[in-house]
């Protein structure tokens, strides 16, 4: 195993020896200590800041896989029942055109975790072969590329809380390895299951939450099962692997906690709070709401979509251009004298100066609200006028 993982295990060992270089560099003490613990941190980054490509991949596909699932259950109650072959192929083929359809496919959540394990394994063996490193006995190789002997003495003294970086549960008796075996097992376990509650209980729409669902299902068994599989490995691994393995999901959490904050899926109980607080900011600065301007902007899509065409402006009624100024709005049919609302009107029915589409609907909606409060004054006015005749007639 270790000549096939040789090429990654000389990587790791140079990207660790490198990032310890540079913390001793920037003050943190040479030698055996916290700096070989924090270069196996800075592994961790430089690992996930390579595979941010397949992140970004990877939440496309899980919203591809949200968004479709209301069609996929309509394919699969299409088919349910149905265990001839035949039907079996349709519904294989129709269900590919879907995943295709929506640019997604069920294994794209799994490529991170895929391309990280290679790296988890050349770190593994490079922790487990430190004594033969250090002691120059190590299947002819007198070091791991740019990792000697001499630092491999100490990465191998190098601890956490009292725990060498190199021992684990199975292979020490000590009540320090141990113990920090056993919370990071926890912590562990506690990072993966709030992970995959994100995306489950957070970024998921009502529709897709149903135990039908059989992404649901798979989601719901995984929440079971990491943690008894960390349960299970996590005691023949040593403590650096560990580390590793509990900062790659503290990191897993955050990542993703930032992009279901900024990018939900569409229905989810995510983009019901994105909207709640983006409609709040919007209304301490006086703008329209969200659900205002789309509806907004989908009224003047449909009517350009319409066909619809501004009316021609007879001669008569047109503003005579004063001398001296420039082709401008006065030339379209435009007074520049007129109140903003009336250039506004012409503008949004014509877009004769060139006015973007989310100006049109902000100055349409504009105009409205100013005509409800106008009505509305016009309402009160004439209430009162009726409460004074109705008095003026009892007094007769």
């Amino acid at each position: 195993m270790d000549t096939i993982l040789w090429p990654l295990m000389v990587a790791v060992a140079w990207v660790m020896v490198n990032i310890h270089r540079f913390l001793v560099f920037i003050g943190l003490p040479d030698g055996p200590g916290v700096a070989w613990v924090i270069s196996i941190v800075g592994l961790t980054i430089f690992v996930r800041l390579l595979i941010m490509p397949l992140f970004v991949k990877q939440i496309r596909a899980s919203r591809g896989m949200q968004l479709m699932q209301p069609e996929l259950q309509a394919l699969q109650n299409k088919y349910k029942g149905k265990k001839d072959p035949a039907s079996q192929q349709r519904q294989q083929e129709e269900m590919m055109a879907l995943y295709r359809k929506h640019g997604t496919n069920p294994f794209s959540s799994c490529l991170p975790i895929l391309v990280q394990m290679p790296v988890f394994f050349a770190l593994f063996r490079v922790l487990a072969n430190l004594q033969a490193v250090a002691t120059g006995g190590y299947a002819g190789h007198d070091s791991i590329g740019p990792l000697t002997a001499a630092l491999a003495e100490q990465v191998q003294a190098s601890t956490v809380f009292g725990a060498p970086l190199s021992a684990s549960f199975m292979n020490s008796s000590a009540v320090s390895v141990k113990a920090v075996t056993v919370v990071m097992i926890i912590l562990m376990s506690v990072t993966q299951w709030y992970t995959m509650a994100q995306l489950s209980m957070k970024n998921m729409p009502e529709s897709a939450k149903s135990s039908d669902n059989p992404a649901m299902r798979s989601q719901r068994m995984m929440m079971t099962i990491m943690p008894i599989f960390f349960a299970f490995t996590g005691v023949q691994f040593q403590i650096g692997v560990l580390v590793y393995w509990v900062t790659t999901n503290l990191w897993t959490m955050g990542q993703q906690f930032f992009t279901i904050r900024k990018m939900p899926a569409p229905g989810s109980e995510a983009e019901k709070k994105m909207r709640a607080r983006e409609n709040a900011r919007r209304a301490r600065k006086g703008l329209p709401s969200l659900e205002e301007e789309e509806r907004a902007k989908a009224e003047a899509e449909g009517k350009l979509k319409s066909g619809q065409r501004a009316q021609p402006v007879r001669k008569d009624r047109q503003k005579k251009k004063p001398q001296g100024s420039q082709a401008g709005p006065v030339a379209a049919g435009i007074d520049k004298t007129a109140p903003e609302d009336a250039a506004a009107e012409v503008n949004e029915e014509t877009n004769v100066v060139g006015l973007t589409q989310e100006e049109i609907a902000r100055r349409r909606y504009e105009r409205r609200a100013r005509a409800r409060k106008q009505a509305a004054a016009k309402r009160k006015g004439q209430g009162s006028k009726n409460t004074k005749s109705s008095k003026k007639g009892k007094r007769r």
